[in-house]
C-alpha cells in the first residue's frame, strides 16, 4: 500500500472504500475498494476532498488489507451460537443466533487488544442477550496491517475461543410461597405473578405451585418434592429476611441442598439465596423482586438458566456492579448493573 497523489492515481487499484456524504441527500460509497481509478474519476474524487490516496503496492507482500485482516480475526473470536456480518469499513459485528448468556475470556480480550493495531470490542461478559443483540466487532485499525500482527493474535488465542453464548436450557420450574398470611388467606400471593412475568424471557414450563404456612418442616416438604418430580428450578418466595418468623432459609438447608450462598453484595436484592440439590436448582427469592424493578435475581436467573453453575466466589465479585440506579428508564441488561 502506498499514497499518490489523486491526479496520478489513474489506472491503480483503490486501498480502501472512498465515502461520499452530501447532508439531507446522500450518505455512501463513491468507490469501493479494489475500484480501478480511471481519468473520468478525478473530478470526483477531488470534489470529496481527496487529494491523495491508498493505492495497492504490488511489490508490499507482506501487508494484509483491513477487510482480510478483520477477516482473519473473526475466525479466532467467536464459538457457537452466532451470526457474523459482512465487512463494512474494515470491521466485522457477530450477533447472537440464540437467547442466553454472552461469555467473554476477558483476560484473553486483553491481551488481543494489547497487540498494537487489533481492535476487538464487546460487551460485558455474563450479559444476557437475546437473539439478534450485538455481541461484538473487530477490525484493524491502519488500512492494512504487516502479516506479524496477524500472526501475533493467532499465537494469543491459541485456538481458544475468546466469545461465546451459552444457550437457555428448557427447564421444569416449580414456585412454594411460604407465609402464614397467603396460606390463610388474609392477603393475595404477590410473588407469583411477578414471577410469571420474568420467567416469560425464558424456556420454562410450569412444575407446579405450592403454598405453605411459616413451619419450615412443610416448606422443606413441598422442595423435595418438587425436586423429586423432575423441576429444574425451585423458586421459594417469602420469609427471607432476618425477622424471627422468616424461616425460608431454614427450610432450604433442611433438604440437604449444597448452600452456594444466603446474601449477596448486590442492591437490590441482597437476601438472595442459592442453593444446589442434585440437578435442582433452589433459589430462596428476595422480597424485593416485588416492588424493585431489577434486583439479584435478575442477575442469577439468567445464568441459572444456561445451566451456568455459581460458586461462593461468583458472588463475592457480583459487588463490582452490583449497585441499581434504579433508573427511570430501565435498560437492563444494557446498563452497568451486573456488569462483570
Amino acid at each position: 500500500m502506498k499514497i499518490v497523489k489523486t491526479e496520478e492515481a489513474v489506472g491503480l487499484t483503490l486501498c480502501h472504500d472512498i465515502a461520499k456524504i452530501v447532508p439531507g441527500e446522500f450518505k455512501g460509497n463513491l468507490f469501493k475498494r479494489g475500484h480501478i481509478v480511471a481519468e473520468e474519476d478525478i473530478p470526483e474524487l477531488l470534489k470529496v476532498g481527496k487529494e491523495h490516496l491508498y493505492v495497492w503496492d504490488e511489490t508490499d507482500v507482506d501487508m494484509v488489507h483491513e477487510d482480510d485482516a478483520a477477516l482473519f480475526l473473526a475466525e479466532l473470536l467467536g464459538s457457537g451460537h452466532m451470526n457474523r456480518s459482512g465487512i463494512n469499513q474494515g470491521r466485522i459485528d457477530f450477533t447472537a443466533s440464540v437467547n442466553g448468556m454472552f461469555l467473554s475470556d476477558t483476560e484473553l480480550l486483553y491481551r488481543l487488544n494489547s497487540i498494537p493495531e487489533v481492535a476487538i470490542a464487546a460487551r460485558h461478559h455474563l450479559t444476557a442477550v437475546r437473539e439478534g443483540d450485538t455481541l461484538f466487532a473487530t477490525r484493524v485499525i491502519p488500512l492494512a496491517v504487516k502479516k506479524k500482527v496477524l500472526d501475533a493474535a493467532a499465537e494469543v488465542a491459541g485456538g481458544q475461543p475468546v466469545f461465546t453464548v451459552r444457550p437457555y436450557v428448557h427447564k421444569k420450574v416449580a414456585i412454594v410461597t411460604t407465609g402464614s398470611e397467603v396460606y390463610k388467606g388474609l392477603i393475595e400471593d404477590g410473588f407469583a405473578p411477578v414471577l410469571q412475568r420474568i420467567l416469560a424471557d425464558f424456556d420454562t414450563e410450569e412444575a407446579g405451585r405450592a403454598v405453605v404456612p411459616d413451619v419450615p418442616e412443610v416448606t422443606t416438604k413441598e422442595i423435595l418434592r418438587f425436586a423429586d418430580e423432575g423441576a429444574g428450578v425451585v423458586l421459594v418466595t417469602g420469609g427471607m429476611s432476618v425477622d424471627p418468623d422468616d424461616r425460608t432459609p431454614l427450610a432450604i438447608k433442611n433438604t440437604g441442598a449444597h448452600i452456594v450462598t444466603h446474601g449477596t453484595p448486590v442492591l437490590p436484592g441482597s437476601m438472595f439465596m442459592l442453593a444446589y440439590l442434585g440437578k435442582t436448582a433452589i433459589i430462596g427469592v428476595p422480597g424485593g423482586v416485588l416492588f424493585s424493578k431489577r434486583t439479584a435475581f435478575d442477575l442469577i436467573l439468567p445464568r441459572v438458566m444456561a445451566d451456568i453453575a455459581m460458586t461462593a466466589d461468583d458472588f463475592a465479585r457480583l459487588g463490582n456492579g452490583g449497585f441499581c440506579f434504579n433508573c427511570q428508564t430501565c435498560i437492563f441488561p444494557n446498563c452497568g448493573f451486573g456488569a462483570q
